[in-house]
């Protein structure tokens, strides 16, 4: 086993658990948390991104957070990486690498592998880009489906890092990327060598309650400061894969539309609990599709004491 792996749709408590479960493997050396969250390895991203702060930092160290300036972009290939080189740097210190987030992309690309994509051109995305300011997403959506159109169905109007990305694959390589999809670029991993615990709320309504209250201390904490200072930053804009991420997305364009007042910061917080369900709503749909997974309900009184189980289970095979 090369690490143990926790996910979770987002606020299912998935990161205190982690805290928990990584102090209770005491016997088996400790653990350390590998932060699997596209998110969360951009700095000045804190309080939206729920950041382990800098106690529960020093109570387990956590590894893959604060790599970047939101500038800049991150991709499933180099978190693969980083996530496999401090999975081996944690096991050779005798401890257990506890892989812990909610980026099922990343998770994927870790346990069955990458497929032969083209890398990222800047040059094909700012052309895009431009494109979209001129025609909006919609436009750039229904080309998308003249040249690749089982990617356009799964795609909404709107989903403008998708759309781009489709559309840059298709440039550089020349083919669809639903044709690209299933090529693996090197030998596949085993699913095996990296166990996924899965939290999978089995209420609704509890999730929903819990993303709700997440998002209201996000708002108490400063939440909108934060938008702000990034937002101010020269080199920074909406369109990055930093400010796409829940939350950052409808803050952003709460603030373009200028000062809040309480009507319109409710509206924020209304926008930003939405977004925060579909999110959670594709994160379920993707664990409860993936083969392999030990299931817990993560609102079960003893959900704890059933992960730390499944976990020493595991670390004994």
């Amino acid at each position: 086993m090369k690490g143990l792996c926790l996910a979770g749709p987002t606020a299912s408590g998935k990161s205190a658990l982690a805290l928990d479960l990584a102090e209770a493997l005491a016997a088996e050396g400790g653990a350390e948390i590998v932060s699997v969250d596209s998110a969360q390895v951009y700095r000045g991203l804190d309080i939206g991104t729920a950041k382990p702060s800098a106690a529960e930092r020093a109570r387990v160290p956590h590894h893959l957070i604060d790599l970047l300036e939101p500038e800049q972009a991150y991709s499933a290939a180099r978190f693969v990486h980083d996530a496999q080189a401090a999975a081996a740097a944690i096991r050779a210190r005798g401890r257990v690498p506890l892989l812990v987030g909610g980026t099922m992309l990343y998770f994927h690309a870790l346990r069955t592998g990458l497929d032969a994509m083209p890398a990222a051109d800047p040059a094909v995305r700012a052309a895009l880009e431009a494109r979209a300011a001129a025609l909006g997403w919609p436009a750039l959506h229904a080309e998308l489906a003249r040249l690749d159109p089982a990617t356009a169905a799964r795609l909404a109007p709107n989903d403008a890092q998708r759309i781009q990305r489709a559309l840059e694959v298709r440039q550089l390589a020349g083919r669809p990327l639903s044709e690209l999809h299933g090529q693996a670029g090197s030998a596949r991993p085993r699913s095996g060598d990296w166990p996924l615990i899965a939290l999978e709320p089995a209420s609704r309504a509890w999730l929903h309650a819990r993303i709700a209250a997440r998002f209201d201390a996000m708002l108490a904490a400063g939440f909108v400061d934060e938008v702000a200072r990034l937002r101010a930053r020269p080199g920074l804009r909406p369109t990055m894969p930093s400010m796409r991420c829940v939350g950052y997305r409808q803050a952003w364009a709460a603030l373009d539309a200028g000062s809040l007042d309480a009507r319109r910061l409710g509206q924020l917080r209304d926008a930003g609990i939405a977004a925060t369900r579909q999110l959670a709503r594709r994160q379920l749909t993707w664990l409860r599709k993936t083969d392999a997974v030990e299931r817990i309900a993560a609102e079960a009184p003893d959900a704890p004491a059933q992960v730390l189980a499944a976990a020493r289970a595991r670390l004994r095979r």
